[in-house]
C-alpha cells in the first residue's frame, strides 16, 4: 500500500528567515521617504506576514489614497536597494537546513506560503541555495493575502495532497488563521513576529521553540478536524 502524499507549508518571514529588522527599516525609509509620521516599532512586526499592500494600509491608515499607491512602490524600491547593500543580512533561523532536510528524508514535500511577492522569493532562495527544495510556492502575486485560504488551497491543488495530509508552519496568527480557514493543521513557532499565545489563541494544533523539534511535531499531529478556534 502506497503512502500518501505529505506536505508541509512554511511561512517565511519569520518563520525561515529573520527578516524583521530589514522590514521595520524599510517601513521606516518609505515614511521618511513620503514625508509622513512613521509608525512604532513596536507595531511594525505585527503586521509581517500580510500581503505589502494590507500591511501599509494598517501601518499607516490615515494616509490618502493616492499617497498609499505610491506607498507601495516606494517600499519595493527602497527593498531592492537594502538587499544591494554590502551589508544586508537576512539569515535562516539555526536548524532551518536541517528540519528541511529531515522532513525531505521522511518523504514529505515542501511547500512555501508567504506574503513576499514571487521576486523576493526568488532572491531569498537564490541568495540561501534553496532552489529545488519547494515543491510549490504560494504567493499574494497568484493568491489573495492571508489570511484568506486561497494559498493553501492552490498549494493542495498542485500536489494532490488532502488536507489532512497537509500542515501550516508558521509565526503569525495570519498563517495560523489561514490555515484554520483551509482546514488543515497548523504549527506555530515561538521565535517570529507574533506572541506564541496569540498563534495558540488562532488555533494553532503545536508550537516549537526550535526547528530541531519540527519532524517529531509534525509526525506527531492529531489527524482530528479542523474547527475554527473558539470565539474571545
Amino acid at each position: 500500500m502506497s503512502v500518501p502524499l505529505r506536505l508541509v507549508i512554511f511561512d517565511l518571514d519569520g518563520t525561515v528567515v529573520d527578516s524583521q529588522s530589514n522590514i521595520v527599516r524599510a517601513v521606516k525609509e518609505v515614511a521618511l521617504a513620503l514625508g509622513v509620521a512613521e509608525p512604532p516599532s513596536a507595531q511594525i512586526p505585527l503586521v509581517i506576514g500580510l500581503s505589502l499592500d494590507e500591511a501599509l494600509l494598517r501601518l499607516f491608515p490615515d494616509i490618502e489614497p493616492d499617497t498609499h499607491q505610491r506607498m507601495e512602490a516606494t517600499y519595493r524600491k527602497i527593498f531592492t536597494g537594502l538587499r544591494s547593500s554590502p551589508d544586508y543580512d537576512e539569515p535562516l533561523f539555526p536548524g532551518t537546513l536541517e528540519a528541511f532536510d529531515a522532513l525531505a528524508q521522511e518523504g514529505y514535500l515542501l511547500g512555501i506560503a508567504t506574503g513576499k511577492a514571487q521576486r523576493g522569493v526568488d532572491h531569498l532562495l537564490k541568495r540561501h541555495g534553496l532552489e529545488g527544495r519547494f515543491v510549490t510556492m504560494q504567493t499574494p502575486d497568484t493568491a489573495p493575502g492571508k489570511p484568506h485560504p486561497g494559498m493553501i488551497h492552490n498549494a493542495l491543488g498542485e500536489t494532490g495532497v488532502l488536507p489532512e495530509n497537509a500542515v501550516m508552519i508558521g509565526d503569525t496568527s495570519f498563517d495560523i488563521l489561514m490555515a484554520v480557514a483551509a482546514q488543515i493543521p497548523s504549527i506555530g513557532v515561538s521565535w517570529g513576529n507574533h506572541p506564541p499565545e496569540d498563534l495558540v489563541k488562532a488555533g494553532a494544533h503545536g508550537m516549537i521553540d526550535h526547528l530541531d523539534e519540527l519532524l517529531h511535531a509534525v509526525q506527531t499531529l492529531k489527524k482530528t478536524p479542523v474547527a475554527p478556534p473558539a470565539a474571545g
